[in-house]
């Protein structure tokens, strides 16, 4: 298993931005093909997507996904045919109402994968899982055994709240997300883990509080997930601090896992004046699983 800590978007149509953001410590890019791109500019952003894929074929230190139209609109599958010849790490699908989307498009990268001579199966997909209505009531689809392919879901506010019929999606008193906006954050965190691939934290749309994007990472990471997306360059440094655990937290995770060695057989283990029992031990060897991870990627 990989990690992605940063997912940065870059608009499709911009050779500037394209190369400023082969230079940003994002983990991964998401060169972007729908919000990002006006209608009469679909051509130009592919042409120069297929381009810049096939120029930046090492993805050693920083992936390159590619985010397509919604698969119920007709862009997708030029999107799709005009950026596999590049071989893309992955796929963004946006707009999804089920894990049947996302096992669609699996179907159609069997395809391109095939006309492109790539290995079967070596492009990931990214579902934006909760950016329509539907999409909430039927995470249980993702239960019953999606692609392999798929190794992250993200949640996302903006286009929820548009589905949803809401003219905001936060409270205006306390700044923080209304019920129907957590609850698409909560669903998509618990299936995520049931299914074992990464959660990602949604975007923060005000790039230059890049104290609140912090408290917002770190608020992400207590709850489960690893890793965020940015929308702007200084975000993806934020991010990438904030969901790599530190070393006092890495020491001890350390201790706790040698405590609970040096004492097999015990449900319970005293250390630094607390009693842990099983799940303490589980979430020390996530944090040490998690910084390997991270420490590989660097």
């Amino acid at each position: 298993m990989s990690v992605i800590r940063s997912w940065l978007f870059v608009p499709g149509d911009s050779e500037r931005k394209l190369a400023k953001g082969r230079g940003n410590v994002a983990d991964a890019l998401i060169l972007d093909l729908e919000d990002a791109v006006s209608d009469d500019r679909q051509d130009v952003a592919r042409e120069m997507v297929r381009a810049f894929l096939k120029d930046n074929p090492d993805r050693s230190r920083q992936q390159l996904w590619v985010r397509i139209n919604p698969l119920d609109t007709e862009l997708s599958l030029p999107d799709l045919a005009a950026v596999m010849p590049g071989a893309p790490d992955g796929i963004v699908l946006p707009k999804v109402y089920s894990a049947d989307d996302v096992d669609t498009l699996a179907n159609y990268l069997d395809a391109l994968e095939t006309r492109e001579g790539l290995e079967l199966g070596v492009t990931k997909i990214l579902s934006v899982a909760t950016e329509t209505a539907a999409s909430l009531l039927t995470f249980d689809s993702y239960l019953d055994g999606v692609t392999e392919r798929l190794t992250g879901m993200t949640w996302g506010a903006e286009d929820l709240a548009a589905a949803l019929g809401a003219s905001d999606n936060r409270n205006f008193a306390t700044g923080d997300y209304e019920d129907p906006f957590l609850l698409a954050k909560s669903l998509c965190l618990a299936a995520c883990r049931a299914i074992e691939v990464q959660p990602v934290g949604a975007v923060v749309t005000d790039f230059r509080d890049l104290t609140a994007l912090e408290a917002d990472c770190l608020r992400d990471r207590r709850t489960g997930f690893v890793g965020k997306i940015a929308i702007h360059p200084d975000q993806a440094g934020v991010i990438n601090r904030a969901f790599t655990p530190t070393d006092d937290e890495v020491a001890y995770a350390q201790k706790v896992v040698d405590m609970f060695e040096q004492n097999p057989g015990m449900g319970t283990v005293g250390v630094d004046g607390k009693m842990l029992d099983m799940p303490h031990l589980k979430q020390a060897r996530n944090v040490l699983a998690l910084a390997a991870l991270i420490k590989a990627l660097d």
